[in-house]
């Protein structure tokens, strides 16, 4: 047998780039191996797209339902096929694993659907190779985290308080779901609406303006108008503070509050503003306090709380971090070669601006 298979090896190797040889002795018997007597072929019918393969095949794997007797239930008299109600694209990839023993995860496809084609088969998902397991377990997370944040929300807005409820309950559910009330509802555009005019502010405050009589070059507003400015940034953190303090007071969990995301990008919103009120006037702590203002760039995050789109967003961005990671490491590296490759170029040049590969 496996003489006659390596004797047709060259033949169809030939065939498969759409050549053929002259073959200058007569072509091999065919093989007459009857092994395969016993076996047979079984018609698979997955909602009107037929597989076939070796009953063998499926037998290897008796705790599964194809593997069993109970497939039986499913088998058609008439065609002489079993038939299944199921989503022939995840089947293809159900009836690879009982050929070569390998589970893999179809990355385009529904995980919770992938979970419900594998459990109706009988396939356990701890067997997925491992190729496949770190995404499939990530998508898995995910994906559970997801489904907890949307039941938490829907009984946000679905469930009742009960008639007992306190003060603090009752914040919570207006904070959570500010169609609640009219008060909650009015609080929730006024944020929004503060949130707007930070993130301008913070922009506009560096438009260069007409510069005062006596100067020749012009100042940017935030120094021009530096009242007016310092006036509506501290509306609008004493406004942020008092939303962070209420959350924080109607929280069920402070600590769990305290800890999460939004939370953090809350404080570092507006702590540079309690910082600069506590700052002497000097130089280089002045110097250094400019860099802290950076970080009030992140009240834009805050508008993430009042966005469903921002969210999902985050999420998408969150399910790609590795790939992402993998992104920027590659640019690094080809940034030092690069820069390494210059330096040593230019080394010895007069008048080079490469001194040195950061530079």
């Amino acid at each position: 047998m496996a003489a006659g298979v390596a004797t047709w090896l060259p033949f169809a190797r030939a065939a498969a780039v759409g050549w053929l040889p002259l073959a200058r002795k007569p072509m091999p018997r065919a093989p007459t191996d009857r092994r395969r007597k016993n076996d047979e072929t079984l018609t698979v019918n997955v909602s009107g797209r037929r597989f076939q393969t070796w009953k063998n095949t499926l037998d290897r794997y008796p705790d599964t339902l194809l593997g069993s007797s109970e497939k039986e239930f499913f088998f058609c008299e008439e065609r002489r096929e079993y038939f299944f109600d199921r989503d022939p694209e995840m089947f293809r990839h159900i009836l690879n694993f009982y050929r070569t023993g390998r589970l893999h995860y179809p990355r385009h496809e529904c995980i919770a659907a992938f979970d419900e084609e594998l459990a109706f088969f009988g396939v356990v998902p701890e067997i997925i190779g491992d190729c496949c397991t770190e995404e499939y377990r990530d998508r898995k997370r995910e994906n559970a985290e997801r489904l907890a944040e949307d039941t938490e929300a829907e009984l946000a807005v679905d469930s009742a308080l009960p008639p007992g409820s306190t003060a603090r309950q009752r914040l919570w559910r207006a904070f959570e779901n500010p169609h609640t009330s009219t008060a909650a509802l009015v609080f929730y555009y006024v944020t929004g609406f503060f949130i707007a005019v930070s993130v301008i502010a913070n922009v506009v405050e560096t438009v260069p303006c007409r510069a005062p009589p006596g100067r020749l070059r012009d100042l940017p507003c935030g120094e021009k108008f530096s009242l007016a400015f310092f006036c509506m940034d501290t509306a609008c953190v004493l406004i942020f503070t008092f939303e962070y303090l209420l959350r924080l007071f109607a929280a069920p969990g402070r600590c769990h509050f305290a800890r999460s995301v939004m939370s953090v990008i809350d404080v570092v919103a507006i702590l540079p503003y309690y910082i600069g009120l506590v700052m002497p006037e000097n130089e280089d702590v002045s110097g250094a306090f400019v860099t802290l203002r950076v970080f009030r760039v992140f009240r834009i995050f805050k508008f993430s709380r009042h966005s469903q789109g921002l969210r999902i967003l985050g999420y998408t961005l969150k399910s790609c971090a590795s790939e992402l990671g993998f992104l920027l490491f590659s640019l690094t590296m080809a940034i030092i070669i690069f820069a390494t490759v210059m330096f040593y170029a230019e080394k010895g040049t007069k008048g080079t601006k490469f001194t040195s590969i950061p530079a």
